[in-house]
C-alpha cells in the first residue's frame, strides 16, 4: 500500500487565497506590506530562492525590494544595510538570504534584524517567544510543516513525534511547535544512538538532516506520517542508481538530466508510511507561503492602530 501524498502545492494555494483578502484590507488602510531580501554574492541557489520569494510577493500584491551587495561585502557594510532596512517605513519584513559570504559574521547580521521585521523567525527574541509558548514570527519551514499536519487532519496531540536535526532554523523550532501542540517530542542528531530504533517508535517523523535519502524504510513504523524537509541535489550516478533502484522513471529522468532533487527520506519509504510529503512539491512551497504570511502578519503588528478599522 502506498502512502497518502501530502502535497504542499495544494495547501500553498489555499493559504494564498486566505491571505489575499487580508492584503486587500491592508491596502484599504493605505498599507502595502513590503519584504526586503538582502542577497550577498552570486550563489546560484540563493538567487533562485530569492527570485521565487519575489515572485510570491508579486502574486500576492506585496512590495518587494532586492538589496544585492557584492560577495566582497564586509560584516560592517551588511550591518549598515540591515539597519537602514530596519528604519524604512515601507519595509515590514527583512530577509537575509543564507549562506552569507565566508568573511561575514552571519550571526551578527541576523541578530541585527529588527525582531518586528524578522519574517524568517531567526532572531533570538522571536525564538524566545516561541519557547515561552507565545509565538509571534515563527520560522517559516516549521510553521509550514504544522500547516501540512493541521490541514491534512494528521493527529498531533498525544502523538509521538521525532525531529531529525537540531538546527536553530528548523529542528529546534519544529520541536517546540510540536510540543506546544501536545505531541511527545524527541530530537535526534548525529550523536543519537540506534537512530532507527528511536524513529520506529514515532507516529510523526520530521527529517531535516540535509543527507540525501538517509531515512530508509527500516527507520519508519508502518502507517507513520513522514515529513521530508530535505532538498538535496545529487549528481553521482552510483548514488542515483542506489536511491532509484525501484523507481525506474526517476532513474531515467536522472540519466537524462544528469542530476535530481531528492529529500532526506528514501523514495521507498512511501511504501510503508501512512502519509508522506514529496520532494519537490511538499515542504518547499509551504516555506515560501509562510514567509508571505509572516510578512502580512508583521505589517499588521507594526501598524496595528492604523489598520485596526480595516483588518
Amino acid at each position: 500500500m502506498s502512502a497518502r501524498i501530502l502535497s504542499g502545492n495544494a495547501l500553498r494555494d489555499q493559504i494564498y487565497a486566505e491571505l489575499a483578502p487580508q492584503v486587500k484590507a491592508l491596502a484599504r488602510a493605505g498599507v502595502i506590506p513590503g519584504l526586503a531580501a538582502l542577497l550577498a554574492g552570486d550563489n546560484p541557489a540563493s538567487r533562485i530562492y530569492v527570485r521565487s520569494k519575489i515572485a510570491a510577493c508579486e502574486k500576492l500584491g506585496l512590495q518587494s525590494f532586492e538589496i544585492l551587495p557584492p560577495a566582497t561585502v564586509t560584516t560592517e557594510e551588511l550591518l549598515a544595510m540591515v539597519n537602514d532596512l530596519n528604519r524604512r517605513e515601507d519595509v515590514d519584513g527583512v530577509l537575509v538570504q543564507m549562506p552569507l559570504p565566508p568573511q561575514v559574521d552571519a550571526k551578527r547580521v541576523l541578530e541585527a534584524v529588527d525582531p518586528a521585521k524578522d519574517v524568517d523567525g531567526f532572531h533570538p527574541l522571536n525564538l524566545g517567544w516561541l519557547v515561552a509558548g507565545r509565538p509571534r514570527l515563527v520560522a517559516c519551514t516549521p510553521a509550514g510543516v504544522m500547516e501540512i499536519l493541521k490541514r491534512n487532519s494528521i493527529p498531533v496531540s498525544g502523538a509521538r513525534a521525532v525531529v531529525l536535526g537540531r538546527s536553530d532554523i528548523v529542528g529546534k523550532p519544529m520541536a517546540l511547535l510540536l510540543m506546544h501542540a501536545d505531541a511527545t517530542v524527541t530530537i535526534c542528531h548525529s550523536k543519537t544512538r540506534d537512530l532507527p530504533q528511536v524513529t520506529r517508535q514515532s507516529d510523526i517523523v520530521v527529517a531535516a538532516l540535509g543527507r540525501p535519502a538517509m531515512i530508509t524504510p527500516e527507520f519508519i513504523c508502518p502507517g507513520a506520517t513522514v515529513i521530508d524537509v530535505g532538498i538535496n541535489r545529487i549528481t553521482d550516478p552510483v548514488l542515483a542508481e542506489s536511491i532509484f533502484a525501484r523507481h525506474p522513471a526517476r532513474l531515467e529522468s536522472f540519466r537524462a538530466k544528469g542530476s535530481a532533487v531528492v529529500g532526506d527520506v528514501h523514495p521507498d519509504v512511501a511504501e510503508i508510511a501512512g502519509a508522506i510529503t514529496p520532494v519537490p512539491g511538499g515542504v518547499g512551497p509551504m516555506t515560501i507561503v509562510m514567509l508571505m504570511s509572516n510578512t502580512v502578519k508583521a505589517a499588521r503588528m507594526r501598524r496595528a492602530p492604523r489598520v485596526a478599522a480595516e483588518v
